[in-house]
């Protein structure tokens, strides 16, 4: 199964380090990475990961990241590929 990582907030050193880092503590892969800066302060990343190996439940990978967001100020969102597509398809 696949997912899409999603961040956003003011840029800041260690971001991509911090998302990573918890990402990879679950056994996922990453697939594909796209990220900017906009406006020169404001961080935009959307990750795709495959979560077919991954150690650990879907829902706490989704906590931890949602629990560094909230400590470093990020919104960061975590939905499963199927989902993400309805929710974009027309």
């Amino acid at each position: 199964m696949r997912a899409i990582i999603t961040v956003l907030g003011k840029d800041n050193m260690g971001i991509i380090y911090n998302v990573t880092k918890i990402v990879s503590s679950y056994s996922v892969n990453i697939l594909d990475i796209s990220q900017t800066i906009m406006n020169s302060d404001i961080f935009a990343m959307v990750m795709l990961v495959d979560t077919a190996k991954m150690q650990g439940e879907f829902k706490e990978l989704a906590a931890d990241l949602k629990a560094y967001g909230n400590q470093a100020g990020y919104d960061i969102y975590v939905q499963r590929e199927d989902v993400f597509n309805a929710m974009h398809t027309i």
